[in-house]
């Protein structure tokens, strides 16, 4: 049984930004820009690019400021990273928040209201 291709984007649409806006070195850390919705169907890149950071950097910054949606492989995702690394999330979002309280696991990530919040904190 073959799986048929997605459907044609809407007349008009355009297409889903890609979930990793951008990777940069700051004030000693890796930066991990994500953006746009982060469910089981899009998180393959930011995984891929969360798991080299996480093998190569001591401190690992993930500025969810412009996500728009998390689900739980996401969730997977950062506790994932947080075991392997220092993981900080700069800029979560109201819904990405709840997430992790419903989960459980606020207390266990280190959450920053902005990205230069988490670029300063101490090691």
């Amino acid at each position: 049984m073959s799986s048929s291709p997605p459907p044609p984007p809407l007349p008009g649409s355009l297409p889903a930004p890609a979930p990793v806006a951008a990777e940069f070195e700051s004030h000693g850390c890796w930066v991990v820009r994500a953006r746009g919705d982060l469910d089981s169907d899009t998180v393959d890149p930011l995984f891929l690019a969360m798991w080299e950071a996480a093998a190569s950097h001591e401190v690992v910054v993930l500025d969810a400021a412009d996500v728009t949606f998390a689900d739980s492989s996401f969730l997977s995702l950062l506790i994932q990273v947080h075991q392997q690394t220092k993981l900080r999330i700069a800029a979560p979002g109201t819904a990405m928040r709840r997430l992790l309280t419903t989960a459980g696991v606020d207390h266990l990530l280190d959450c920053y209201g902005t990205l230069d919040e988490a670029l300063a904190a101490p090691r």
